[in-house]
């Protein structure tokens, strides 16, 4: 993509010009050049003293298709990624180099609005454990993996799986790939062992990492759901309500002054849980599992604590 941005930016380059731009040998840049030549790009070679590289006709289109907007989000989605990985802090680099220069002012911004330190507090750095490293290395070039994996409440399993794409949700980590049985989704935290075999499989041309996660996200979020309470509180608290059940939290209306929402979790004492801290200032209107819950954990902490003045 940088050759390219830098033939349409300037009509003409050698592949010295090329070399000193990106910082990569001349043969590197000399291969890149035929690359794009091969692929179908109008790019050809002129010999001579006042040679080099060019798009056919002196063309200066966007032949990538990316605009000024688009150039901004895909230096804003990938800047973040540099405090991580040093190839990305590289990549960027030489891709600002080689835009338009109308380009570069926003697309450089757009680089450094956002950072992403993934380090708790107390931690100096944040790196990706090994195993994710490894499957992520086999994601990439297309290896089956042998997985030993140990399910929740399961003994140990051997597996022959190929790895289609990982997850990091909320800092746990999973592995979508396709089994015997079909597509499966791994916890890798219990993954014990994942060995790259040599074997090399064929991605479905129309897997999407992105609408698989969501699906798997709604399916599990009906499976948390099992269970509705409907619940009363004051209207100026149910941010933070919303802000920590999320999804689990919805609006169903009002009664006078009170706003009416919905609460789900797969069990009553789930949902108890979630709104015991609120004591008395919201009420469940049902269901009476709920209700039943509340009341026992109130009968708990009471015993446990009367003695307390």
């Amino acid at each position: 993509m940088a050759v390219l941005l830098l033939l349409q930016s300037r009509g003409r380059v050698t592949a010295a010009d090329v070399a000193a731009e990106l910082e990569i040998s001349v043969a590197t840049a000399r291969r890149d050049l035929e690359a794009l030549s091969t692929a179908g790009i109008p790019v050809y070679p002129q010999p001579g003293r006042n040679g080099g590289w060019q798009l056919i006709g002196g063309a200066r289109t966007d032949l990538t298709g990316l605009s000024a907007p688009e150039a901004q989000a895909l230096f804003l989605l990938v800047g973040p990624a540099a405090l991580i990985a040093p190839d990305a802090k590289a990549a960027l680099r030489k891709l600002v180099r080689a835009l338009p220069q109308t380009f570069r002012e926003h697309a450089e911004a757009a680089a450094e609005a956002v950072v992403i330190d993934p380090a708790r507090w107390g931690e100096h750095t944040k790196e990706r454990p090994e195993l994710v490293r490894r499957l992520q290395d086999a994601v990439v070039r297309r290896l089956k993996v042998r997985l030993v994996y140990a399910g929740r409440g399961r003994e140990r399993s051997e597996r022959l799986v190929d790895p289609l794409g990982l997850v990091d949700k909320d800092d746990i980590w999973y592995l979508i790939a396709w089994t015997p049985k079909g597509q499966r989704t791994f916890r890798v935290e219990r993954v014990v062992s994942a060995e790259l075999t040599d074997e090399a499989f064929e991605r479905p041309a129309d897997f999407d990492l992105s609408a698989a996660w969501n699906e798997i996200v709604e399916q599990m979020e009906v499976r948390r759901s099992g269970l509705t309470a409907t619940v009363l509180m004051d209207e100026r608290h149910l941010w933070v309500m919303q802000d920590r059940l999320g999804r689990h939290c919805e609006v169903d209306g009002m009664e006078g002054d009170r706003v009416r929402i919905k609460v789900t979790a797969p069990t009553p004492l789930m949902i108890a849980q979630h709104l015991a801290g609120w004591g008395g200032s919201i009420e469940v209107i049902d269901p009476p599992s709920v209700q039943a819950e509340l009341a026992r954990l109130g009968r708990e902490l009471a015993a446990r604590y009367s003695g307390i003045v």
